[in-house]
């Protein structure tokens, strides 16, 4: 964890997870999205990808997990998130979400992070920025 007095340019945190297919139908239950895209195998084997795809939303809450959980951590207060989605995640892809402090607003004592999420392969999946409110103590 870093209170906004810590943190610092260039700090940066990351979390990994492999994408199982409950994930995708957790997903779907908790948000209603159930476009048949992410649950239905038939319809997305006629779809753009051939298969079955990961929420674009469910890839990028993983950045939410280095914010709150890692940097700047427990207390953070999620502000804002700009998220471009540029590639699919498939089931079993192993995906990584980055996070590295860009900026310190010291008036208001925001911190601002570039925001990434990256597949097995390196390839960049999603990418971004995030605006928060670290803990003060």
């Amino acid at each position: 964890m870093a209170t906004y007095d810590e943190l610092q340019i260039g700090d940066s945190a990351s979390f990994t997870k492999t994408i199982g297919e409950s994930d995708i139908y957790l997903f779907a239950g908790i948000t209603g999205d159930l476009n048949p895209a992410h649950v239905d195998a038939i319809s997305a084997a006629q779809g753009m990808f051939k298969q079955r795809i990961a929420h674009g939303m469910l890839t990028a809450s993983f950045i939410s997990t280095v914010l709150a959980m890692r940097l700047p951590g427990p207390g953070t207060i999620y502000l804002s998130q700009e998220a471009q989605f540029r590639a699919p995640v498939f089931i079993g892809d192993t995906v990584t979400a980055r996070v590295e402090c860009t900026e310190k607003i010291e008036g208001r004592r925001w911190a601002k992070f570039k925001t990434t999420v990256t597949n097995q392969d390196g390839k960049l999946v999603v990418d971004g920025q995030a605006t928060v409110i670290p803990p003060s103590a």
